[in-house]
């Protein structure tokens, strides 16, 4: 279901400014009354985890990942009801122990989404709802294009000739009809605009660096790494680059809500 990758949480923390203001904002339409059960899936860092868990003081939050190094940096802010668990998505197995499923930034990482949403159906209690904010189509098309190119240099396209494209990013008509054969079947998707302007430099290399090119970096060998990494950012930096200043990625995202009956 998901390709696993390792993250480095506490660079992954410096760099994810956007990511936490989008889970901010699903976490604030989220109407919690305090005693629910919250599975939080991709975790990450664990900053917006610990978020959930503020608001029900009275309830429960899992936060899973499938990367040991985001979970070393979230495990130091567990409590009495927060708590971390290293696992992939893909191998989840709840039945009917939450009631509020949430996902920030982390499902386009995920290519089979008729089995996570099944397996999300079947984790939510009678009346639970899932709340999920991912890349849709249009997302960061600056580095994809980049990445895509640089890969196909002679000296990286035999390095990457088995390389899996790791991130599902649909429509929102795409996403609609899947969700409409899953069990949930009556589900709301919007595309939403989320363009960023990183400030400087160094805020869009930190954002290639974590997450952005930690596939590419882990399929290559050693001796291919610091090259390629520094032809994207490159790139990127020439690419994005605006005259009144900064540097302008796309950022799309899906935002998914539906109710178990």
């Amino acid at each position: 279901m998901v390709r696993a990758f390792d993250f480095d949480g506490q660079a992954y923390r410096k760099a994810s400014a956007h990511q936490q203001d989008w889970g901010q904002k699903l976490i604030e339409e989220l109407p919690l009354r305090g005693q629910e059960r919250v599975l939080d899936l991709g975790c990450g860092d664990g900053r917006l985890t610990a978020r959930l868990a503020d608001r029900v003081p009275s309830g429960s939050v899992l936060g899973i990942d499938a990367s040991p190094g985001m979970l070393a940096t979230a495990s130091a802010l567990e409590r009495p009801n927060l708590h971390f668990v290293l696992m992939d998505i893909g191998h989840m197995e709840f039945a009917g122990e939450f009631d509020v499923v949430f996902s920030n930034a982390t499902l386009h990482w995920i290519k089979d989404h008729a089995r996570l949403l099944a397996a999300v159906h079947k984790a939510l209690a009678p009346g639970g709802v899932a709340r999920f904010s991912f890349a849709g189509q249009g997302n960061c098309m600056n580095f994809h294009g980049v990445a895509r190119r640089v890969m196909a240099e002679p000296e990286y396209a035999g390095l990457f000739r088995t390389f899996d494209w790791p991130w599902f990013m649909p429509s929102a008509e795409e996403y609609l009809a899947l969700a409409r054969e899953s069990p949930f079947r009556d589900a709301n998707v919007r595309l939403e605009n989320a363009d960023r302007v990183f400030a400087d430099q160094r805020a869009l290399v930190g954002w290639i660096d974590q997450p952005s090119l930690v596939p590419f970096l882990q399929h290559l060998p050693e001796h291919a790494r610091a090259g390629f990494r520094d032809a994207v950012v490159q790139a990127m930096l020439a690419q994005t680059r605006q005259e009144s200043g900064g540097f302008l990625e796309t950022f799309r995202r899906l935002n998914f809500s539906a109710a178990k009956p």
